[in-house]
């Protein structure tokens, strides 16, 4: 979800205003510079970064609790070097060719994209979540600003954009628009109902309901969408049927004091990725001939996580459109992988790496990683074990409440005896050992994903 990147700038005074300031009869020296004689990538500091980004939990500093997933410090004095001619982190953003700025070109700029809540700014490209996550969304005039420093250059110096721009207090107000729900025949939809998020809380919960599917059906194609605020958007199949949470329940993750419930946490360790994003929208679909079984009186439980950083109550929900086919058309069922590392021993008071190898019996195609780790995990590490490309990276997650989800344009080909490695490094922060388990207090070592066998 980040998977994610969000951005600041570095901020000093123009020489053109502290001359002023000196011999000017009419300042005094405690006076604020001319804002129309600094520098645009100072008052893109002082008036969005700072103010907007640079902000604690964010990306104010390396201490930030977010910083291990995001990478990127925003601060007065370093945000310059952090942002222009940077590679993202934001691994599909990386794969166009994106830069968090890249000079003279605002729509091969991260920033940009983060800034801008329009879809239609880059032809329907998602980036993950925009910014401020939770927060208030910048004025129209302080995009355009960003957007035309960025066009002449992203210069660190000088004044290249209309500082007038920043009084325009006018935000384009987006109507959310839930999805459609699929044509009878062609797909079912299931939904998150509209909820309340109070101020300056983040909350997340799990909703189980039924597909609505009375038979078997094949699944090609799946959509979600999540209003303004969402950091993910997950739906979950069960490893055990027979332990399930109640129909339509809300179960929140957090108690109202953020305390964290641990009923709930407990209901996760039951859980199977079947299929989600970190965007607010995705419409993704299989490999021709490939397709996902549903089999009939299906549930999920979904999952949906809001951020509300306002000092209003902020409304949130999603949905999920799971289109289907004939079976005729369908030559290979997508299965889900579910590889554990359940042999974990954590020592008191250390961090320790652990690793272990699948290997295949058929051969496979992957599609889709991603990872589950609880509180303890540092970093989710996989690699392809064997054959030509033994030993590559192919997924790297740093966030085990919500990691990367990532769907490769070419599927990873693996053959009879190859297989993917996980590497994870856990942080044992407790005085006693850890081992695997299912409560909040125990850890996991889990690949979710999605492959068919060749």
């Amino acid at each position: 979800m980040n998977f994610l990147t969000y951005t600041r700038l570095g901020l000093c005074v123009g020489v053109s205003a502290l001359f002023l300031n000196l011999v000017s009869c009419s300042k005094t020296a405690t006076d604020a510079p001319d804002p129309t004689e600094m520098a645009s990538f100072d008052l893109i500091q002082q008036k969005i970064l700072t103010p907007s980004c640079a902000t604690s939990g964010c990306h104010l500093s390396e201490k930030d609790g977010t910083f291990i997933q995001h990478g990127l410090v925003l601060a007065a004095g370093v945000a310059y070097e952090n942002l222009v001619g940077v590679d993202p982190k934001n691994s599909d953003a990386k794969t166009d060719g994106l830069k968090r700025v890249k000079p003279f070109a605002s729509l091969e700029s991260l920033l940009y994209h983060k800034l801008n809540i329009s879809a239609s700014h880059h032809s329907g490209r998602q980036y993950g979540n925009p910014m401020p996550l939770g927060g208030a969304t910048l004025p129209d005039g302080q995009i355009e600003f960003v957007r035309r420093w960025i066009e002449a250059g992203a210069p660190k110096t000088g004044s290249v954009a209309d500082a007038t721009l920043l009084d325009d207090k006018t935000t384009t107000v987006t109507t959310y628009d839930p999805l459609p729900v699929p044509a009878v025949g062609t797909g079912f939809q299931m939904a998150v109902p509209l909820f309340d998020i109070q101020p300056n809380f983040e909350r997340e919960l799990f909703t189980r309901r039924m597909v609505g599917n009375t038979q078997d059906v094949y699944v090609n194609r799946y959509e979600t969408k999540m209003r303004s605020g969402s950091h993910h958007f997950v739906a979950y199949d069960f490893r055990n049927k027979s332990s399930l949470p109640n129909l339509n329940d809300i179960r929140d993750l957090r108690n109202p004091d953020n305390s964290l419930n641990l009923l709930t946490a407990i209901t996760m360790s039951n859980h199977v990725y079947l299929a989600g994003s970190q965007a607010q929208y995705q419409d993704y679909t299989f490999p021709a001939g490939a397709a996902l079984l549903i089999p009939a009186g299906a549930s999920f439980d979904l999952n949906s996580h809001f951020v509300n950083k306002t000092t209003s109550v902020m409304k949130g929900e999603a949905q999920i459109n799971l289109y289907t086919v004939d079976k005729s058309t369908v030559t290979q069922v997508v299965q889900t992988l579910d590889l554990s590392n359940t042999n974990l021993n954590l020592p008191a008071n250390t961090r320790v790496t652990m690793t272990k190898s699948f290997t295949f019996d058929k051969p496979r195609k992957v599609l889709t990683l991603t990872s589950h780790m609880h509180k303890l995990g540092e970093k989710f590490v996989i690699k392809i074990r064997g054959g030509t490309r033994d030993g590559e990276v192919v997924y790297t997650s740093t966030d085990w409440e919500h990691p990367d989800i990532i769907t490769f344009a070419t599927p990873i080909s693996l053959q009879k005896g190859e297989g993917l490695t996980s590497e994870i490094t856990y942080n044992n922060t407790t005085t006693k050992a850890v081992s695997f388990g299912l409560t909040s207090e125990d850890e996991m070592g889990i690949i979710f994903g999605y492959y068919y066998e060749q």
